[in-house]
């Protein structure tokens, strides 16, 4: 899999400044007869690389799934600040216990009460390759500001949009 630097492209460090605080993304994965299936997943960390990632069970559908197609979408959202961003990659496999004793965080026990030596723990690294972030001003402001604008010129405002290539 590719090693490079995400966070390097153009329009790629404010995609991750989005998502930072955005704990919670919708991850969607194809199963054999290509449908799609989408799943909340708690994001531990976007690394250094750029490289998002997400402790799973070793032996769950997702994990079937991406053992097939490792294509996967990430979906984040925080309606609060009318922040919106999909970011599509490969997920790949991690069991090394080394990176998931760095990763581990006790709270995890709530998913994973035998810890972090339980053989069905494992990582899901993905590396990002496309994103694309909706950005809005404050949500109150906009949604003001959008009413009135709407009212006089029969026009909506305007969200800023970009498509970041990650790969």
């Amino acid at each position: 899999m590719h090693q490079g630097n995400h966070r390097d492209h153009e329009g790629a460090k404010k995609l991750f400044a989005l998502i930072k605080d955005v704990k919670v993304a919708m991850m969607t994965t194809a199963d054999q007869d290509g449908k799609l299936y989408s799943r909340p997943m708690w994001c531990q960390e976007a690394d250094e690389n750029g490289d998002l990632w997400f402790f799973t069970k070793l032996h769950s559908p997702k994990t079937a799934e991406i053992s097939k197609d490792n294509q996967i979408n990430l979906a984040y959202s925080d309606p609060s600040s009318q922040t919106y961003v999909s970011i599509a990659g490969k997920a790949e496999i991690i069991t090394d216990q080394p990176t998931i004793n760095d990763k581990w965080s006790e709270s995890l026990k709530t998913w994973f009460p035998n810890g972090k030596e339980d053989p069905e723990v494992a990582l899901l690294r993905v590396h990002p390759e496309k994103g694309e972030y909706w950005d809005s001003p404050n949500a109150t402001m906009l949604h003001i500001y959008g009413y009135v604008k709407a009212a006089l010129t029969g026009e909506s405002p305007k969200t800023e949009t970009k498509k970041v290539d990650l790969a």
